[in-house]
């Protein structure tokens, strides 16, 4: 990749082969060994565009990126709110609520359109359990009992995701979630699209002045984006999931497309990846109404969004963190 004035050129084997105007870009995502040159780090750093290098499979090496931008006053009210377990508790709730009944929805929605009774039966049970976890939060005053609810949730739904996938075709057989390497078709379409969401939602943190190291559901750790992994909770089922089963059960993706690293890892052909990262920007440019502003938006623009409000809490505006749910 680089820049030509005011457009970023992709060449292979010296010849141009895209050439994308900057204004036209929310940041670049770069899959396997591309070369970047200085002016495109110049530029990109210029207009607070991000530049994220992932491995071929989607995994997140490193990230670049301009001055931090925003108020300092703000990020040291963000550090000392993360030292107040009460003010995390505060914070975790709602995103932990939003989560749950986001894939509370998915999952009703998939037993209304099921034509196999048994499933829907099951998706409706395992909504209810959600339901139930749900008023068990809202009385819960310990940081690490609403962390174990957000858990048992998490169990609960992927437990059930088997239930939302129609093919009967043995490659899409979902077992449970694995991650670190993905050990099935289905889990490196969500470990993929997760790594798209997760740069989604560290790049509006940045561009509204906060860390995305310091967050208040996930613990702090070295190299971990715990603020951005925290406001990415409520868009898992909302935006990820729902695109994985939109390409899955719509047949968008082939059990042809993934092969078997060595071990047991799963892995998707250039092909399939170019399908996943097309719908997930179709999926971006859908309109919603926002619950909250009562306007329709881009789906692209709800982690922005939600960072604003996220902001606005840290800063004492709102009284609380008002998470997003759409039905």
């Amino acid at each position: 990749m680089r820049r030509n004035h005011e457009t970023l050129q992709v060449k292979i084997e010296g010849k141009v082969k895209l050439t994308v105007p900057l204004h036209h870009l929310e940041g670049l995502m770069c899959f396997g060994q591309i070369q970047v040159s200085s002016g495109v780090y110049a530029i990109c750093a210029d207009k607070n565009l991000h530049i994220a290098m992932l491995s071929q499979q989607g995994r997140f090496l490193a990230r670049a990126e301009g001055c931090l931008n925003g108020n300092v006053l703000l990020r040291r009210q963000q550090y000392r709110l993360a030292d107040d377990s009460a003010a995390c508790l505060a914070i975790s709730k709602p995103m932990i609520a939003g989560k749950v009944q986001n894939a509370r929805n998915l999952m009703l929605r998939s037993a209304r359109d099921s034509t196999d009774a048994c499933r829907s039966e099951l998706l409706r049970k395992a909504a209810a359990h959600l339901a139930a976890l749900l008023e068990q939060l809202a009385g819960v005053d310990d940081l690490e009992v609403a962390r174990g609810i957000e858990g048992a949730s998490a169990r609960t739904y992927f437990e059930s995701l088997k239930h939302m996938i129609h093919p009967t075709d043995e490659a899409f057989r979902f077992d449970g979630r694995t991650r670190r390497p993905p050990e099935s078709p289905v889990n490196a379409l969500l470990s993929f699209v997760y790594a798209l969401l997760r740069h989604d939602c560290e790049s509006a943190l940045h561009a509204v002045g906060l860390d995305s190291g310091v967050g208040y559901l996930h613990a702090d750790r070295p190299g971990r984006p715990s603020l951005a992994l925290d406001l990415m909770e409520e868009f898992r089922a909302l935006i990820a999931d729902r695109l994985v089963l939109a390409l899955i059960n719509r047949r968008q993706v082939s059990p042809t497309g993934f092969q078997l690293e060595c071990g047991r890892a799963v892995s998707m052909d250039d092909k399939t990846r170019r399908t996943v990262l097309a719908a997930y920007q179709e999926r971006k440019r859908e309109q919603i109404k926002h619950p909250l502003f009562e306007e329709s938006v881009c789906v692209g623009l709800l982690p922005h969004l939600q960072a604003r409000l996220l902001a606005r809490t840290i800063r004492g505006d709102l009284e609380n963190y008002p998470a997003i749910v759409i039905r």
